[in-house]
């Protein structure tokens, strides 16, 4: 499967894990970012579930 037919969560973590490894990105700070990235996109999500079902 070429990265252009795959899904679209899975394009976008190729493209994190390119811009993270240019940039040279200890593996604990990325760790510690991304769980701070899941949680506001955690909170986002929840949100607009909770929008969709007023």
């Amino acid at each position: 499967m070429s990265l252009e037919n795959a899904p679209k969560h899975i394009q976008l973590a190729v493209d994190l894990i390119q811009l993270l490894e240019e940039n040279q990105m200890a593996a604990d700070t990325v760790i510690k970012a991304l769980a701070v990235v899941q949680q506001d996109f955690q909170r986002k999500l929840e949100a607009e579930t909770t929008n969709i079902a007023s």
